[in-house]
């Protein structure tokens, strides 16, 4: 979908994990308020404000760029872009559910839902992380910020320094494992392949695929890496 005021394209489609990256003009609607029954909708906001409505009273939250909102099962919840410029963000469905091939208009049983009359869970139950905040451990090379987890999405900010050799390659039979590069470049390792990717490229390792991460010539480099499902992820970073 690409028009002059809302581009959207596709980045992941797993029955784990779904992904998409999203523009909106000034002034865009964005989603009415509605409903999942059995997945997380997450928003990672890229560039402008989000104004999220969430909750039995439809609460308005301003997300500018570097917030994180998950919203579990139950809450109600939609947003817009009443910026005065343009808005940008990552959004994710875990599990999937279908929600791409609802987005092609061949999924009449994605998991959206009107608001119900008991108007859902409390907001508060809805996660939002403003920017430089979350949970963040120091490493010698780098810095890890986990900025939310649920047992169906993690989703974690990664600071490398030009030092940081990357990550070796090792695969996941558990989890789709995504990244996501905020700034810098760094070689990204899909099988016996290394890809350049600069600011603003996308990768995804489905289960089972081998994948990894280098830093050579070493740059500073910021990823956003999130996990559907989180499969123990966070515990393993807060374990060091």
């Amino acid at each position: 979908m690409d028009t002059p005021t809302r581009e959207l394209r596709i980045l992941c489609e797993h029955e784990w994990l779904n992904a998409t990256w999203t523009r909106h003009a000034a002034g865009e609607r964005g989603a009415d308020p509605h409903v999942h029954l059995h997945h997380v909708d997450a928003f990672f906001v890229l560039a402008g404000e989000l104004a999220l409505q969430v909750g039995p009273e439809l609460e308005r939250v301003a997300a500018p760029a570097g917030t994180l909102i998950m919203v579990p099962p139950g809450v109600v919840h939609g947003f817009d872009n009443d910026g005065p410029g343009e808005l940008r963000f990552l959004n994710f469905h875990a599990p999937g559910s279908g929600f791409a091939e609802y987005l092609r208009g061949r999924n009449d049983d994605f998991d959206q839902h009107p608001p119900p009359a008991d108007r859902g869970r409390p907001a508060a139950d809805a996660l939002v992380v403003p920017p430089g905040r979350g949970e963040r451990f120091e490493r010698r090379d780098r810095a890890i910020t986990i900025l939310g987890d649920l047992p169906e999405l993690s989703v974690l900010l990664l600071e490398a320094e030009p030092g940081w050799p990357g990550i070796g390659t090792h695969s996941h039979d558990d989890q789709v494992d995504t990244f996501f590069v905020v700034g810098g470049e760094a070689g990204l390792v899909s099988g016996d392949s290394v890809v350049r990717a600069a600011a603003g490229s996308f990768y995804a390792a489905l289960p089972g695929m081998l994948h990894g991460v280098r830093n050579d010539p070493g740059e500073r480099v910021v990823f956003l890496n999130a996990h559907g499902p989180d499969a123990g992820f966070a515990a393993d970073v807060r374990g060091g």
